[in-house]
């Protein structure tokens, strides 16, 4: 794919891409998929997306071009396409401000503008190329800006296991003079980056050496994110300091951040598989209601698997986790790329690009639409000292929702090292011992027996049943737990 593109040199098996979930029959109840049609002499792999001031949205392809899209929020969309832009490579950020569009491709960051006011850009400016470029592997990634008008951008290893060309590996900060700041290592194919709810810098990693699976990491000027790999560039980024420690291969995270300070761990572990293969850029829900019951969540696409997943963050004891849960299967191709409209509904954007995915077309532009129908679902899981608190997007009956029984619980870990991927390990089976249902059936507060920092904590909660009589849209859920709030 196009976030860890190396990695699918290999067949993926009819198991592997099936259908996982087995959900997309009653998805389509709650969001339909609404294809925007692409006229038959473009091709159209869009991996990036910004809105425009005036509304229309922009979108960034693999091969270097940016249209401007009009038409794309209507109940039957037939959207024109106009080439604003074209010559660069493999875009994968965009973002406009002050008349023009702030482009970060392989190579470069791009400042692109129309002085001319007649529609075509016809003026490009490289506002920082401070990092190398020389093979496929080696993107790069743009946030939008923070309030102070920085632009970060997330840069992959030149392949899974080496850092070859300068800061390869690295987040970089451009601040509005245009001074580019080294401030984390570690990275290894990044798939997005950007800002949570309370503009918390992440980004999306990639399963593979040193990442037994796709997560969220949190980014901190200083910060390693675990790959090893970068630490050549240390002597180029003299405001970082020493490299850190070499990890450990073979160990656990939660015990090298012990050994390795500045060990940033995972935020959201990404079961594989079971959630998404190769995860890639996000976007916030900010739309007001106007796509459902999850305002401020993050929505990200799979790649591999060609689904639509969902993630909550919050931060304990100065350490950031959080939880995803699945979402929306069925979109026609691999996904790159998300925004929400004006309107309130979701664009994707993708490409299969050569590599299996699950979405039988080649490159495709759909839409998810709310369709007004509340679903029963998981909405977001908070930690407690003692356990979790479960909010549910309709009411729980009392039978199901009182009944510790109702709420399954099993850990797992990962191996941290230096091979590619790995398994599911260490696993545990804690206790529900005691809920408290609220009144309003709305949310659920459950204490555990057991908690265990460094594992992901997957629930199962398909025993519950809202107030009506309905099953969950989707069962499960998955908590990473960093750090338990003190009592």
């Amino acid at each position: 794919m196009v976030v860890a593109l190396a990695t699918f040199t290999t067949a993926i098996t009819a198991e592997e891409v099936g259908e996982r979930w087995g959900t997309a029959d009653r998805e389509r109840d709650y969001y339909r998929i609404v294809e925007l049609p692409i006229p038959q002499t473009q091709v159209m792999e869009v991996c990036a997306f910004t809105t425009l001031p005036d509304g229309r949205i922009a979108a960034g392809t693999r091969h270097g071009e940016v249209y401007f899209i009009t038409g794309a929020e209507g109940e039957k969309p037939q959207p024109t396409y106009e080439l604003f832009a074209s010559g660069m490579d493999e875009i994968f950020g965009l973002v406009w401000k002050d008349d023009a569009l702030y482009v970060t491709q392989t190579c470069e960051l791009t400042r692109v503008k129309d002085t001319n006011k007649d529609g075509k850009a016809d003026r490009y400016e490289c506002v920082s190329d401070a990092w190398g470029f020389g093979t496929y592997h080696e993107y790069a990634f743009g946030s939008t800006f923070d309030p102070k008008g920085n632009l970060y951008v997330a840069l992959g290893l030149s392949n899974s296991y080496n850092s070859y060309q300068l800061l390869r590996g690295w987040c970089m900060k451009i601040t509005p003079e245009g001074k580019s700041i080294p401030i984390a290592s570690g990275m290894r194919s990044p798939g997005g980056i950007g800002f949570n709810e309370t503009g918390a810098l992440c980004y999306i990693e990639s399963q593979g050496p040193w990442n037994s699976s796709c997560s969220i990491k949190f980014i901190k000027e200083g910060g390693f994110m675990g790959h090893p790999a970068s630490f050549n560039w240390y002597d180029y980024a003299p405001n970082m300091g020493k490299a850190p420690l070499q990890p450990e291969s073979g160990t656990r995270i939660i015990t090298e951040r012990k050994r390795v300070p500045q060990l940033d761990p995972y935020a959201v572990i990404f079961p594989y598989i079971r959630m998404g293969r190769s995860i890639t850029a996000f976007t916030l829900n900010h739309t007001k209601g106007k796509f459902g019951p999850f305002e401020n969540q993050m929505f990200m696409g799979d790649y591999t698997l060609s689904l639509i997943m969902r993630a909550t963050t919050e931060q304990v004891n100065g350490v950031w986790q959080g939880a995803c849960y699945p979402f929306r299967e069925g979109l026609s191709t691999g996904i790159m790329n998300v925004q929400f409209t004006s309107a309130g509904q979701l664009l994707t954007g993708g490409t299969n690009r050569g590599w299996p995915v699950r979405g039988l077309k080649p490159y495709a532009l759909e839409r998810l639409d709310w369709t007004g129908r509340m679903p029963f679902e998981i909405e977001r899981i908070t930690i407690t000292p003692d356990g979790f608190r479960i909010a549910f997007t309709k009411a729980v009956d009392a039978a199901t929702g009182n009944n510790p029984t109702s709420y399954t619980v099993k850990t797992f870990t990962h191996e941290y090292h230096a091979g590619y991927g790995g398994p599911e390990l260490d696993e545990t089976i804690p206790k529900a011992t005691k809920v408290t249902l609220a009144a309003d059936g709305m949310s659920a507060t459950i204490v555990m027996d057991a908690m265990t920092k460094g594992h992901c904590h997957a629930f199962d909660l398909g025993a519950l049943r809202s107030r009506d009589g309905e099953e969950l849209l989707h069962r499960n859920a998955y908590y990473t737990v960093n750090e338990v709030p003190n009592k």
